[in-house]
């Protein structure tokens, strides 16, 4: 009664609303492209050896991915928007200002 009265209400926060999305442990878009990659690989040889290399190439970078989100699951977002930044700003009040 005491909350309601003081203007202060409690509302819960889901934990799927603040959860990374992951796929078999590891960044969903990451093990989506690397399987469609190592299926791609399959059916276009068609042989057992391009089958079991696909198999295993995946394997493996479904655990890097996995290591890899267990270190930061933001990973990839954060690499994205690091490579889109200049590797130098000059030392002035605005990156657009003219010299």
């Amino acid at each position: 009664m005491a909350d309601y009265l003081s203007g202060l209400h409690r509302h819960r926060i889901h934990r799927a609303l603040s959860r990374p999305n992951l796929l078999m442990g590891a960044d969903r878009e990451l093990v989506l492209i690397t399987g469609l990659a190592a299926v791609i690989l399959i059916f276009v040889v068609l042989t057992i050896y391009s089958a079991l290399f696909g198999m295993a190439v995946w394997i493996v970078i479904i655990g890097v991915l996995r290591t890899m989100t267990k270190a930061d699951p933001l990973m990839r977002k954060v690499y994205v928007r690091h490579i889109s930044f200049k590797p130098y700003y000059k030392p002035t009040t605005s990156p657009w200002r003219k010299y």
